[in-house]
């Protein structure tokens, strides 16, 4: 058989047939993925990526080739996660501008489609390193250039990138050092190459290949690996502890004020960080970037537009939970379960400390505009290793996923609808230890109905909603959900918001957490406020961190 020219239709079904063998390749990937700290599984973080692009491409109805390169690129920046899901969505991002106007291709404009994707993605990396999924797309990419030269057959030049994309990945080792150290080949580029495999036997009609064992991988790639190769480094060297992920949708308003410019915004950053890659079109950014803290990177993003898609990992957790104390007592061998582990959801590091002060074993982060994945809970679940399991949702749209990832769990696990951050700390106090878990989950749920949340955030656009006329950019103040008070003026808001929540004759504590953008004259206001209005209400003061809540008040 010889295919000369490839249309639409026949391309769809390679980049499923691509998705498809990645997925199942997926576990094995992951176990490669030794560099350069604990960041997410790059099996798991490719297969999520290429099977949104994958989904898209389903929704393509025409023959039309461009159209679906376009949309297999829109799908990948979409669902692109980690650093290999970004740089494969810039690789596909700049093939498809390449095919965008194409109705079918043959193999030399297939060839400098590749090509345009490798240059696309070396200019969203900051500092590329080679030996990288990057040195085996550059390096496929020139085979294919000079393959096209000579071959006018889609399928034996396909052959010829394939056969060139496997010698580059066997020869990652050799670049980079810590995958010779430790004995692997560099994980993206695999991910690549079981594409590009799955992409060939479409086109041949052959059936995928069977998953490749971790065990007989290039006879060096061992899953044991995958967790020793983070010893070549100590949780305290981590300079940059939060793995940021986050994407911008573009508003107009915001970018007349601040014109955007990618490669400005992209220094901004490398200044705050380093692992950085920024990609964007012409509706969204997408950031991926290592820093200390999150989030002075995403309010840079918010001058361009809102923030949607928020991701944030602690990889100083996630290297220690690998590697063990610094007396390198590897956890390897299994321990027994606890009677009881709590996992709440929150963001903002001093939320974080104060839930783990609490009792919680594990907090997500994640709540409002970031909300956590039932297979986020789901490891959540796992990660607390525990008989019995409470889980503290802390948002109305994250309680479903908790309950799906509760009817998964084998463990017993009992969901607590708490709605808010103060609903969960509030239920939290409640927890008996010594208790059963179904009494443990009425005392906590009863226990959180008393007491009452206030928010104060932003209007991001005009808005008109139980008789309040709200502006856009004015601030506004929810009372359990309901807005309730609305001005230009951030501290006048709180006074409105306070005086709704505030019961003189019921209420006996105001506790105050703080966001990151929260300014210690503007606490200095609230409390003298409250000393001049309610000054029989104790009032607490904490720093919670969060982004996109300037404050979050608990009243009880």
């Amino acid at each position: 058989m010889t295919v000369k020219m490839l249309d639409g239709k026949t391309f769809g079904e390679m980049v499923l047939a691509g998705a498809q063998h990645l997925t199942n390749n997926a576990d094995t990937i992951d176990a490669l993925n030794v560099f350069p700290v604990p960041d997410g599984d790059t099996g798991t973080n490719m297969n999520l990526s290429m099977t949104s692009g994958a989904n898209e491409v389903r929704n393509v109805e025409n023959n039309h080739t461009g159209d679906v390169a376009q949309a297999l690129a829109k799908g990948l920046l979409m669902g692109a996660r980690g650093n290999s899901g970004v740089i494969l969505s810039q690789l596909f991002r700049g093939f498809g501008k390449e095919l965008a106007q194409k109705d079918s291709c043959n193999t030399k404009e297939f060839a400098q489609a590749l090509q345009s994707g490798v240059e696309t993605a070396y200019k969203a990396v900051m500092k590329p390193v080679e030996g990288t999924i990057l040195t085996v797309a550059k390096e496929s990419a020139e085979a294919a250039v000079k393959a096209a030269k000579k071959e006018e057959d889609m399928i034996a030049f396909l052959e010829e990138v394939v056969k060139e994309a496997k010698a580059s990945l066997k020869r990652t080792p050799d670049l980079l050092p810590v995958l010779k150290e430790v004995g692997v080949v560099d994980s993206g580029g695999q991910g690549l190459v079981t594409i590009y495999e799955g992409f060939l036997a479409n086109l041949k009609g052959e059936t995928l290949p069977e998953p490749v064992s971790s065990s007989s991988m290039n006879e060096m790639v061992n899953a044991e690996h995958h967790k020793l190769a983070q010893d070549f480094m100590n949780t305290e060297d981590i300079e940059f502890g939060y793995c940021t992920e986050f994407m911008v949708k573009f508003e107009e308003d915001k970018l007349q004020e601040n014109p955007y410019d990618e490669d400005i915004f992209r220094n901004e950053l490398s200044e705050m960080g380093d692992s950085l890659l920024v990609v964007s079109d012409d509706e969204l950014i997408k950031v991926h970037v290592h820093v200390e803290y999150p989030g002075e990177a995403m309010t840079l993003g918010q001058r361009y537009g809102s923030l949607v898609n928020m991701k944030i990992e602690n990889m100083r957790e996630q290297h220690t939970s690998i590697v063990g104390d610094k007396k390198g007592n590897k956890k390897h061998q299994p321990k027994e379960k606890a009677e009881y582990g709590i996992i709440t959801v929150s963001m903002g590091e001093g939320l974080k400390k104060m839930f783990e002060s609490l009792g919680a074993t594990v907090v997500i982060q994640g709540g409002q505009t970031m909300n956590p994945s039932t297979q986020d809970i789901s490891e959540a679940i796992s990660q607390a290793h525990a008989k019995n399991v409470v889980i503290l949702p802390n948002n109305k749209n994250i309680v479903m996923a908790a309950e799906q990832a509760a009817d998964l769990a084998e463990d017993n696990v009992a969901v607590i609808p708490s709605k808010s951050i103060p609903q969960g700390m509030s239920a939290l106090l409640a927890f008996n230890p010594e208790a059963d878990l179904e009494t443990n989950q009425q005392e906590m749920s009863g226990m959180m109905e008393h007491v009452k949340t206030g928010q104060i955030t932003y209007a991001v656009r005009d808005t008109q909603i139980d008789g309040l006329t709200i502006e856009k950019d004015h601030f506004m103040g929810i009372l359990d959900g309901d807005i309730k008070a609305t001005d230009r003026d951030k501290i006048i808001t709180v006074e409105k918001l306070l005086k709704e929540m505030i019961d003189e004759d019921e209420d006996e504590i105001l506790t105050v957490l703080t966001g990151e953008d929260a300014t210690q004259e503007e606490i200095d206001k609230i409390e003298s406020f409250m000393e001049e209005k309610f000054e029989d209400i104790e009032v607490e003061v904490h720093q919670g961190g969060q982004p996109i809540y300037s404050f979050i008040f608990s009243v009880e």
